[in-house]
């Protein structure tokens, strides 16, 4: 298994590590509820470095990069970051994954457990003056996340964060070390994710600077179980769960980041046919009354039968309640619809709900 800059500091906090997507993470430190609640109230650190880096640099990457995904790329600048999903030719979905606009070139961040597949899809399709390089194992990834998040890293940088716009990012000095930071997250919460040199020493330096930065807020290490629920918790997909190479994007409700009308991409004719046709079913948010707790898997019930799948599920530490996304019938998309959700034998009943769960940002 690989590690991560961080392994000593996850093992000094008492972290409890798993093997994810090839690395040894933390899946937890104190308890994945009181590490949600921390984040949603003042600031907690993750470490993602297991998260995948490309660049792509020539003359013709930014049209491969159009190309290749499903957002318009032509409305970025430099600086700015855009959400977005690369699909089959089929219209399912190899990865949903964030474009930086870095100037001159492009970095892609993708998922960790698809970072090889991702890679070879890529290469597969280069075309013109394009180079793809693979900088993951080159590139640390903190993320601080949290209402307090910016007092936190306003102690540790010039940088003018106090005015960077939700996805855009800068180049600067945190702790003295040379990052990009850019505002985004996978909390719903104000956050930074710090990209810079993977190396034990600079890891070690950033940590604790970060750290110390943010002792005054009762900062705190936070592992991958907090992380999932945090995200669940504002309706953002997961892929493995939410989305993956059966589902396409208009389905699991990412039409606003699948530009049908930008010109070609890989999947778009697909997706203008699935269109005309119309869906049918939809990537929908349930919550369920008390500790009903619905789990990826679990098959959603409509006049007795199956008619969908949970995709993922918990119990919401802030709402104290069961609450899910789930593939579901077209016609019973609309919030205020209710299905339900096979749990240990027992149809319990689940209400359609407008997404986000928690509404932040």
């Amino acid at each position: 298994m690989k590690t991560t800059p961080f392994n000593d500091k996850h093992i000094a906090a008492g972290a409890k590590m798993v093997e994810f997507a090839g690395f040894s993470m933390p899946i937890q430190y104190q308890g994945i509820i009181a590490e949600h609640k921390r984040v949603r109230s003042t600031v907690g650190v993750f470490d993602v470095t297991h998260m995948g880096e490309f660049e792509v640099r020539g003359k013709d990457a930014f049209a491969f990069v159009q190309r290749m995904t499903t957002n318009d790329v032509t409305k970025l600048e430099a600086g700015k970051i855009q959400y977005s999903s690369m699909l089959y030719d089929d219209g399912g979905v190899v990865d949903d994954l964030l474009v930086y606009h870095c100037g001159d070139y492009v970095q892609l961040v993708v998922n960790a457990s698809n970072m090889a597949k991702d890679f070879a899809w890529l290469k597969d399709h280069l075309s013109g003056d394009v180079q793809l390089i693979d900088k993951s194992d080159e590139t640390a990834l903190l993320a601080v996340q949290g209402p307090k998040s910016l007092d936190t890293m306003l102690k540790l940088t010039d940088l003018d964060l106090s005015s960077l716009p939700y996805y855009h990012f800068l180049r600067g000095k945190v702790a003295g070390i040379d990052c990009l930071i850019s505002r985004t997250g996978y909390t719903g919460e104000l956050g930074f994710e710090v990209y810079f040199q993977s190396d034990p020493a600079l890891g070690s330096k950033m940590w604790d600077a970060i750290f110390e930065a943010g002792k005054e807020f009762d900062i705190a290490p936070i592992g991958l179980g907090a992380r999932d629920t945090l995200r669940l918790e504002v309706g953002f997909c997961l892929y493995g769960n939410d989305i993956d190479q059966t589902t396409n994007p208009l389905e699991a409700g990412l039409g606003w980041i699948t530009k049908l009308n930008k010109g070609d991409f890989t999947g778009r004719d697909v997706l203008l046919k699935v269109k005309e046709q119309g869906l049918s079913r939809k990537l929908v948010g349930l919550t369920l009354e008390g500790k009903n707790f619905p789990r990826h898997g679990y098959d959603i019930i409509v006049d007795g039968a199956v008619a969908g799948v949970v995709t993922s599920g918990t119990v919401s530490p802030m709402l104290e309640h069961g609450i899910a996304m789930a593939y579901v019938p077209s016609a019973l998309a609309e919030p205020g619809s209710v299905v339900h959700v096979r749990i240990r034998a027992q149809d319990v009943p689940a209400t359609v709900t407008k997404l986000p769960f928690v509404v932040k940002q």
